[in-house]
């Protein structure tokens, strides 16, 4: 079963158990994956969901600090949920440490020796852990390698 398969199937379970909050996140991150292939003219694999679902997490995270900032505790909550509900379609995230391996062997692998080649670094190690590793936490990773 598809990725996308899998959503629609989620989404339908969401309607018949009257989960409302669940069905809309799932409805609208099959919006954005219809959106996606109907601007790019491609059927997306799952590897083309996991990046839209990862555009849709990382939205979130974004507003996170400007809720909590302006008092919405309600509003952080429900990000949070939405969250939570998309991180179940996404492989497994890798932790801290198994990024730091990752990092440093790019870094031997490159030579890399300070912050003028955080952009090379950044370049090989994220095809490696896409989808699995938030950009910016590779990012500080990456960065504190190369001081």
């Amino acid at each position: 079963m598809t990725l996308k398969d899998r959503l629609y199937k989620d989404m339908v379970d969401a309607m018949k158990s009257k989960d409302v909050f669940r069905k809309n996140i799932l409805s609208m991150v099959r919006s954005s994956i219809l959106q996606v292939e109907k601007d790019t003219g491609k059927v997306l694999d799952d590897e083309g969901v996991i990046n839209v679902i990862s555009r849709e997490i990382k939205q979130r995270k974004e507003v996170l600090p400007e809720y909590e900032k302006g008092g919405r505790q309600d509003l952080v909550d429900k990000a949070n949920r939405e969250i939570e509900i998309m991180l179940e379609y996404m492989p497994q995230q890798l932790t801290d440490d198994e990024i730091d391996e990752i990092v440093r062997g790019i870094i031997d692998e490159t030579g890399a020796t300070n912050k003028n080649d955080i952009g090379m670094v950044m370049s090989k190690v994220m095809p490696l852990v896409k989808g699995k590793a938030d950009g910016n936490k590779v990012k500080t990773i990456v960065s504190q390698h190369l001081q």
